[in-house]
């Protein structure tokens, strides 16, 4: 079976989609299936230093010692955020589409999926959608008028079409029905590595931020977006920094525009002792970060999983949520960390709570590894949608939600 994972980029600037595409295309080979990646060379205002037009074994600062199959085609800038429109890219599907018995369409409302999706559709080739948290009702509301007119023009159209629809979460199967998609469903959450143990992390962390070794780290590491609200974060901080020993990562890319808006409402708060911005850290030294930190906090409106999350549980750092993170279920039942509205008090009183209580965050952490380990495992998560690529390769129907351990039986 040979399957096509088709994604827009696979730059870091994108934020966790790359790298769930990469690391289930790693799992999926690794499990028997001949699985490759098309994608464009975008790179945010520049282009990926990678060959174009011919399939490359590519290498990514997470994983540097593996490497998957990628073909990468380049785009036509300027780009329109997260569009990426990419003549090549159409005529490489036109020509080679139909070399695949099931093509994977990462993200929506983005020129990529949309393209191979229509073409699928015409050279009869089966195809899944993962909508990767854009059909949340804060997701929608963001440049509403453009994503109603995609979704009349072809998004409604693919997703009506798809064979099956990749749902990380229950709520994620809810948001696809209240957009009045009845699609089948396949509910498998997204997957996340355990890196290697180093045990002086806390210890070369301090160092090389120049923390007093007694100080708690408070570690907020994704995109700098407003989704995201790290100013809530930093707003909630000051309400402690007079009574708690604290510092503050902010770690991640974004727009220099509202870091400068970020760094100034430092400023403004008294914190600019407190509070580092690293920039984006990849590879070993984000592996250093979550090992090297205290507690992990990301109060973000939306996210259909959040891989960084994942990777704080793995490493056993105890995480402070909001509700609009698809996976806060799974945290909160585990007791993995603590899920709370996106307000400055109650955010404030949480990170509060666990800052003083060392032996909760070390039971918490405990517990999330447990959690990691035995539900976002890749290779679980790839030998679990393999049955289903089989099932729609062979143009058989799937069941209406197939769900994580369910056998999938073909109807």
């Amino acid at each position: 079976m040979k399957v096509l994972h088709v994604i827009p980029g696979l730059s870091p600037s994108l934020g966790g989609p790359p790298q769930v595409a990469l690391n289930l295309v790693r799992a999926l080979r690794d499990c028997g299936v001949d699985a490759e990646i098309v994608a464009t060379n975008y790179d945010g205002s520049g282009f990926l230093d990678v060959p174009l037009n011919q399939r490359v074994d590519y290498h990514w600062s997470d994983a540097p010692d593996a490497s998957v199959p990628v073909w990468f085609l380049p785009y036509q800038p300027p780009a329109l955020k997260e569009f990426i429109f990419s003549p090549a890219l159409t005529k490489w599907l036109w020509n080679h589409i139909q070399e695949y018995d099931v093509l994977d369409n990462h993200y929506l409302f983005s020129y990529a999926p949309t393209c191979a999706a229509t073409i699928a559709r015409w050279k009869g080739v089966p195809y899944t959608v993962r909508t990767m948290g854009q059909l949340t009702s804060w997701a929608l509301a963001q440049s509403r008028s453009k994503k109603q007119i995609y979704t009349a023009l072809a998004e409604r159209r693919n997703l009506q079409r798809a064979a099956a629809i990749h749902c990380t979460s229950p709520s994620e199967i809810e948001d696809v029905r209240n957009f009045g998609v009845k699609t089948p469903t396949i509910t498998l959450p997204l997957g996340v590595n355990a890196p290697p143990i180093d045990p002086a992390a806390a210890t070369k962390v301090r160092q090389h931020y120049n923390i007093p070794a007694n100080t708690p780290i408070i570690l907020f590491l994704s995109r700098l977006h407003y989704k995201k609200r790290p100013e809530l974060l930093l707003k909630s901080l000051s309400q402690l920094q007079k009574s708690l020993p604290f510092h503050v990562i902010l770690a991640g890319s974004g727009d220099a525009n509202y870091i400068s808006e970020l760094q100034s409402l430092v400023e403004t708060l008294g914190m600019a002792d407190r509070v580092t911005f690293p920039g984006m850290v990849v590879g070993q030294d984000k592996d250093l970060l979550f090992q090297g930190a205290d507690l992990f906090v990301l109060p973000s409106f939306s996210e259909n999983f959040g891989i960084a999350v994942a990777e704080a549980l793995i490493v056993g750092l105890p995480v402070v949520i909001t509700p609009g993170i698809q996976i806060a279920p799974d945290i909160a039942a585990a007791e993995a960390g603590l899920v709370v509205e996106g307000e400055e008090d109650l955010l404030a009183d949480a990170i509060r709570h666990l800052l003083a209580s060392p032996e909760r965050r070390q039971q918490m952490g405990k517990n999330g590894i447990k959690l990691a380990k035995e539900k976002y495992s890749w290779h679980t998560i790839a030998q679990n949608l393999i049955p289903a690529y089989q099932t729609i390769a062979t143009q058989k129907k799937l069941p209406t939600n197939v769900g994580f351990h369910q056998p999938i039986e073909v109807q």
